[in-house]
């Protein structure tokens, strides 16, 4: 903003500064609005984009994979039908196929229904499946502990989704990077009204994340995953050694 005297040698006045500092006050927030505007529509595009992307993983899943295995079922049940009374050992060496199909058929789904939603979160609950989570991986030889509320209410089911798959992701980076000892994960709900939601703390003892390194896909789909929510990750070294990793999810 270019600002010129009303006449040469003419000082600016108290009504003329705070007449200034109030138009540019007023500009200032119109600018920042337009600046939320566009980061608005520009993580709305990112949101669509992942969710188109997601929906063709699917649509190829379902069409390239399980497709074919239950068009091959259908049709070996009918030829078997047939060659029960003509071939009974040809019907029975047939009907062994369509069964081995019908579990690579369950496989599949249960793989697609797991990427959708982890069922340990239905079966168990949040924090349940995060602790299950460090239990499948303590033959890594890190000892994993979770903190969380004992009363922790329910939570939107895509704040759980995010959760579980950022501490998912965490600890396979601890298991296989950090060459940690320990680590640390505490959920804690804040009712705080600027930060309301859900604070997420990973810390590990191990190395540390070197200074030249690079952002990895897993670092980068965690910070993803809080953004798409509204939140936030950050990544830092830890007090003493290892890596912090903070994460805040809004609940609503």
């Amino acid at each position: 903003m270019l600002l010129g005297a009303r006449a040469a040698g003419e000082p600016w006045n108290a009504a003329d500064r705070q007449l200034l500092a109030d138009f540019a006050r007023q500009a200032g927030i119109a600018i920042h609005a337009v600046r939320l505007t566009a980061a608005l529509q520009q993580a709305r595009t990112q949101l669509v984009t992942a969710r188109e992307e997601e929906r063709r993983r699917l649509r190829r899943d379902l069409h390239d994979g399980l497709g074919p295995i239950l068009g091959s079922l259908a049709l070996e049940a009918d030829i078997a039908r047939d060659l029960v009374r003509t071939d009974p050992q040809r019907a029975e060496a047939l009907m062994r196929e369509i069964m081995t199909q019908a579990q690579t058929a369950v496989q599949d789904i249960r793989r697609l229904v797991y990427a959708l939603r982890p069922p340990a979160l239905d079966d168990l609950g949040l924090v349940p499946a995060l602790a299950a989570l460090t239990k499948a991986n303590q033959a890594s030889g890190v000892e994993f502990v979770v903190e969380a509320p004992v009363d922790l209410p329910p939570l939107p089911a895509a704040l759980e989704v995010a959760t579980y798959r950022i501490v998912q992701e965490a600890i396979t980076n601890v298991v296989r990077h950090a060459q940690a000892q320990h680590c640390l994960i505490q959920l804690v709900l804040s009712s705080r009204p600027d930060q309301a939601g859900l604070w997420i703390t990973i810390a590990d003892d191990g190395r540390g994340i070197p200074e030249n390194r690079r952002t990895g896909v897993g670092l980068t789909s965690m910070r993803e995953r809080a953004i798409e929510l509204g939140g936030s990750c950050s990544f830092a070294p830890g007090p003493a050694c290892g890596t912090r990793i903070e994460v805040w999810l809004p609940r609503a």
